[in-house]
């Protein structure tokens, strides 16, 4: 089993909340890592419908059958919402930390039944695909960067070997039927992939919501549901731009991003051979990237707190990090080879953050394609395969 770094923040809550919640996409390891951590607590998925049914006509006798001095896993747990004031009910009465552990490829925070339910009875988790970090422990981490972009970090590519075009082939038709139709009453599927593709074709770019509809041939508010479905089943996310007052007039539409870049290369129809010269790849290499930290923030338990930055003049900084007392400006670059060109954009950032807030400069960093093994001329130039040396730095 590969390592992961949520391991120790669920092991910590379960000592503390009655409910553990595991949320995200599918095919993340969520079943995996739950049945590691709880190997005693009792397994039930809900996937299957006889055992849904079963549970759906008596869901008292299901939860007394069932009791025991540990726990119950519930797996796909969004399959049957009305069971929570149930397990509201039980968890109040018995008060076991630990007891239930519910995993779901939909966002818990989402749905308003579960945050008014069981506020406070539970920790909500989120396991995104294998992190550089995780890659790294588990010595399966690429030196090519190529390599790593198109296959994407899914944990079944990587334990099971299984081909990269065969495992998203399967991911898109399992998500379309399972998720998509059964879960939202998506009813045309054709179109919904389409626009799946579109947001793929779209990554790091501003989001046009017009431009997207017409494209699509459907309409604005469509978009903004389907955009909607795709964030709470973490197949995209959106990056909203950083609010600071520099004196310009800042963009305000959100930027697109896939958390995974081997399942926007599989919608893109791309070869691996193609992705060295391929038009979308430093998009996808800046998807990957703020990806990671993502991943970064929800693996050490914290919520990611980050943005872009873009004015109409066209400057930009990639990626801002905004914590309590410290903001860290981060530029994402494609090329291997180090150039002082890679830090205009933070030097533009802080020579305006110096003029209209007459604040220091803030400490920056340059995340770029090559080798770590390469010598490193540059101050604050990061290679993708070191990246945890900026986590480090701003803890």
């Amino acid at each position: 089993m590969i390592y992961r770094e949520q391991s120790r923040h669920l092991i910590e809550s379960s000592q503390y909340f009655p409910v553990i919640a595991i949320v995200g996409p599918r095919q993340s390891g969520k079943t995996t890592l739950a049945k590691s951590i709880f190997s005693e607590h009792v397994y039930v998925s809900l996937e299957n419908p006889d055992v849904r049914d079963l549970i759906q006509r008596d869901p008292r006798t299901f939860f007394v059958t069932n009791k025991n001095k540990h726990g119950i896993i519930l797996d796909e747990f969004q399959q049957i919402p009305t069971l929570l004031s149930y397990i509201q009910q039980i968890v109040d009465e018995d008060k076991i930390p630990g007891y239930f552990v519910l995993t779901g490829s939909q966002n818990f925070l989402m749905n308003p039944n579960i945050t008014q339910s069981l506020a406070g009875r539970i920790a909500i988790h989120t396991l995104l695909p294998l992190s550089i970090k995780e890659l790294e422990q588990g010595q399966l981490l690429s030196q090519e960067i190529e390599e790593v972009l198109f296959k994407g970090c899914y944990p079944a590519l990587y334990s099971n070997d299984v081909p990269s075009h065969y495992f998203y082939a399967n991911y898109i038709q399992t998500y379309l039927e399972r998720d998509v139709r059964l879960l939202t009453h998506v009813s045309d599927l054709s179109t919904f992939q389409t626009f799946i593709t579109l947001c793929a074709s779209r990554i790091g770019q501003l989001l046009n919501f017009t431009a997207l509809a017409e494209e699509c041939g459907i309409s604005d508010n469509t978009v903004r549901r389907w955009l909607s479905i795709l964030e709470a089943n973490y197949i995209i996310y959106l990056l909203y731009p950083h609010y600071t007052n520099l004196g310009k007039r800042v963009v305000k539409s959100p930027k697109i991003y896939f958390y995974d870049s081997g399942l926007a290369c599989y919608l893109l129809r791309m070869k691996q051979d193609e992705l060295a010269t391929h038009p979308n790849k430093c998009a996808l290499f800046e998807s990957f990237i703020i990806g990671d930290i993502i991943k970064h923030f929800y693996n050490t338990g914290e919520r990611p707190n980050i943005y872009f930055w873009q004015d109409k003049l066209g400057h930009e900084i990639d990626c801002i990090i905004d914590q309590v007392f410290t903001v860290t400006p981060l530029e994402i670059k494609v090329s291997r080879t180090p150039s002082t060109k890679f830090f205009d954009g933070l030097n533009y950032w802080n020579n305006l953050k110096s003029k209209f807030q007459d604040s220091t400069p803030e400490q920056g960093f340059v995340v770029y394609s090559g080798s770590q093994q390469e010598p490193q001329t540059y101050q604050h130039l990061v290679s993708w395969q070191a990246i945890n040396k900026i986590y480090e730095q701003i803890k």
